[in-house]
């Protein structure tokens, strides 16, 4: 019979063996197979952008992030004649920068669906890598992979947005730009709200990187615990 230490001790030793046989079986990603690991980047992916874009499209989106804010674009800012003189108002500039950051939610809605499709679609044969990386990793990872894909995506729709907004402050910097039309406007726009996404995209990782208990995701927790 064994005596009260003895019991105490062996119940130590199975909890402990316990803990190392369940950590084992959810790092079986870096051991029995990539699917693990794909599983659990294709579930940070997911969630970063979900996270990203529910922040982006909502209505100040852009501006009120810490990360995502747009500057004006060097079209407006290098720009001659009556846009230059514009330029001098510090009140021009700060509504015209507000009302690019608004028009930019509406990129924010079409790239979304482009962002997450890919998600799911693409290959990965390094995940447990990516996995392993710093903490924006993944985003650095898809971006590459990606390329200038939400460029292409938003400037359709940004372009409708300028050329159908009531707001006076962009139609009068749209109008005083010279052999610049609504196309070329949301071309730098685009330009700028595709870092801005990626920017968010990121933060979002980091922070699910540094709390994954948040997700309740066991697998994503696991594989961001362990690895």
């Amino acid at each position: 019979m064994q005596s009260g230490h003895e019991m105490t001790f062996a119940r130590r030793g199975f909890l402990i063996g316990a803990s190392v046989g369940g950590a084992l079986a959810l790092s079986g990603c870096t051991s029995l197979g990539a699917l693990s690991a794909t599983d659990a980047l294709r579930k940070l992916l997911t969630l970063s952008s979900q996270n990203a874009f529910a922040k982006l499209a909502a209505p100040g989106g852009f501006w009120d992030s810490t990360v995502a804010r747009i500057e004006l674009p060097a079209l407006f800012t290098n720009s001659t004649g009556l846009m230059k003189t514009l330029m001098l108002s510090d009140a021009f500039r700060g509504q015209l920068q507000h009302q690019l950051n608004i028009i930019a939610e509406k990129g924010a809605e079409k790239a979304a669906p482009v962002v997450l499709d890919t998600v799911k679609s693409i290959s990965i044969t390094d995940a447990t890598n990516i996995l392993q990386g710093g903490p924006t990793a993944a985003t650095s990872w898809l971006r590459g992979q990606m390329g200038p894909a939400l460029i292409n995506a938003m400037i359709p729709g940004l372009s409708d947005a300028i050329r159908t907004s009531s707001d006076p402050i962009l139609g009068k910097a749209v109008s005083a730009l010279t052999g610049v039309d609504a196309g070329g406007v949301a071309q730098s726009i685009a330009n700028r709200a595709d870092n801005a996404i990626w920017y968010q995209i990121g933060a979002e990782e980091s922070a699910i990187r540094a709390h994954p208990e948040t997700t309740q995701d066991p697998l994503l927790i696991g594989a961001l615990k362990i690895l």
